[in-house]
């Protein structure tokens, strides 16, 4: 009985000491976040890489008909590979750079100013970001409205220098420029927010070490001190502005009244999806186009981190 007895007390022992090691275990700290980001991240990811080799029409079961939804993808859709593809990347080689400069300068100018200043100046600036593309086309047609109804074609009539009124929305190459424009004014999002709270944890001292090693003039305090000790939050902000790019859908529809939109301007890799997944029911078609939006993002993180990692 006492062997008994002492076996069960260091049973009971060893039980409790794995207990206390669970709960002081980082792990279980991580255990919601990694349950979550699994369940709403790596699982529709996963389903979507298995859904792209399959024919399915939401119907009927899905059918694996291996690489031939890529097949025909890269060499049969041609309005993938001449318009959705090419007006994807061009977007955004310019609205992803240009947006994320400009995210930088307005950050440091307002990193200047007053504390009630700054929240004034940060509301307006981040505002246009938390609209929907929909809405901000919606928003943006009244100015470029192809009659006299338009703010623009009104100004140019009553000024004389149109005839008639200019069809903005319904010219392909006009469409595609009003479109860049207003997706670098909307770019504002929460890697501007990210960049602006670095530049205000920049340690002081710094600046003055700087002033004494050499450093002359502003413009070298940004590129010698700035930028180097706000790395990470130029990764968050690059990193955001890619994925905010790519993730652009439905605004040239919503700026021409028009889906597809005239000659397909303005069309981007997402509203091709779209348009295979909502509209014609081919979800399998649908997920490898997504899956190959996903490596082009990836591409281009991977481009990022190279430039602000800070190994």
């Amino acid at each position: 009985m006492m062997g008994i007895t002492k076996s069960s007390q260091k049973t009971t022992k060893k039980e409790h000491r794995w207990l206390d090691r669970l709960l002081n275990s980082s792990f279980l700290f991580l255990s919601p976040y990694a349950l979550l980001f699994g369940l709403l991240i790596l699982l529709p990811v996963l389903v979507t890489f298995i859904l792209s080799f399959t024919y399915f029409n939401t119907v009927q079961f899905p059918e694996f008909i291996g690489f031939q939804n890529y097949i025909d993808l890269i060499m049969g859709d041609t309005i993938f590979l001449q318009n959705a593809l090419m007006n994807t990347i061009l977007y955004g080689v310019i609205v992803g750079p240009v947006g994320y400069m400009l995210a930088f300068f307005l950050a440091w100018n307002i990193s200047q100013v007053t504390h009630r200043m700054r929240t004034i100046y940060t509301v307006i600036i981040y505002s246009p970001s938390i609209t929907g593309s929909i809405m901000m086309g919606t928003v943006w047609r009244v100015l470029f409205s192809g009659d006299e109804t338009g703010y623009l074609n009104h100004w140019l009539l009553e000024w004389g220098i149109v005839r008639e009124p200019i069809q903005f929305l319904q010219q392909p190459t006009i469409l595609f420029v009003i479109m860049i424009f207003i997706g670098i004014w909307s770019s504002m999002g929460v890697g501007f927010l990210a960049m602006l709270g670095g530049l205000l944890n920049i340690d002081r001292s710094l600046y003055e070490a700087g002033s004494i090693d050499g450093v002359k003039n502003r413009w070298q305090e940004v590129f010698f001190i700035t930028i180097p000790s706000m790395k990470p939050q130029m990764l968050f902000g690059a990193v955001m502005a890619i994925v905010g790019t790519f993730n652009t859908a439905g605004l040239a529809a919503a700026l021409s009244g028009g889906n597809p939109p005239p000659q397909y301007s303005g069309w981007l890799i997402v509203d091709h999806a779209q348009d295979f997944g909502f509209t014609r029911y081919e979800l399998g078609y649908a997920s490898a186009v997504t899956v190959v939006l996903l490596l082009i993002v990836v591409l281009f993180n991977r481009a990022s981190y190279k430039l602000f990692s800070e190994n």
